[in-house]
């Protein structure tokens, strides 16, 4: 059995640039935008782009996942750091930006594609354990209700943040805003 070597410096430099571009003109343009484009914002050329993602598809779940960590990564910190309620608006608001920011990846997730075959219940069952330690943190200090569950929660959020015609993510979060201060 042979072990995959980790990336060189340089690849990984390029991985990452090409992350930090695709999140950029994803949120920017949508998932749909031209790859050439990306590539010029990472500062490689397309062929290296293709290089670490065969596919668009590749990208797209690559930066989803990247973006799910680091909200994930985010709850604990923003815990330690904050009260129960505060916490958990702060990482809301971070869910909120993450899913709002990202134009067309409803109909990328129902494109057919096997890549993202099932991946929104995989990035759900990664996101729910982080809310949920957030949300008993607020639950035991009597700051919120005890009916909300964390899957109710992301998946009212992410509804919340499908924008209607004529509609911005400043409505987005609005419309999030006001679901919080239901909690209570």
């Amino acid at each position: 059995m042979t072990s995959a070597r980790p990336p060189r410096a340089d690849a990984r430099r390029n991985i990452d640039a090409l992350l930090a571009a695709a999140h950029t003109v994803f949120t920017r343009d949508g998932v749909d935008a031209h790859v050439k484009v990306i590539a010029e914002e990472a500062g490689v050329g397309v062929a290296t782009l293709y290089r670490h993602f065969p596919k668009r598809s590749d990208l797209v779940l690559a930066v989803l996942s990247r973006e799910v960590g680091e909200c994930v990564a985010a709850a604990p910190v923003l815990a330690e750091a904050h009260p129960p309620l505060t916490a958990l608006r702060r990482w809301v608001d971070r869910y909120t930006e993450f899913v709002a920011t990202k134009r067309g990846l409803a109909a990328a997730l129902h494109s057919g594609d096997p890549t993202f075959e099932g991946l929104g219940t995989r990035l759900l069952a990664q996101l729910e354990p982080a809310l949920a330690g957030l949300l008993d943190a607020a639950r035991a200090a009597g700051e919120i209700r005890s009916d909300v569950s964390a899957g109710d929660l992301l998946r009212a959020v992410a509804h919340l943040c499908v924008p209607g015609p004529g509609e911005s993510a400043a409505f987005s979060r609005r419309m999030v805003n006001l679901l919080l201060d239901g909690l209570p």
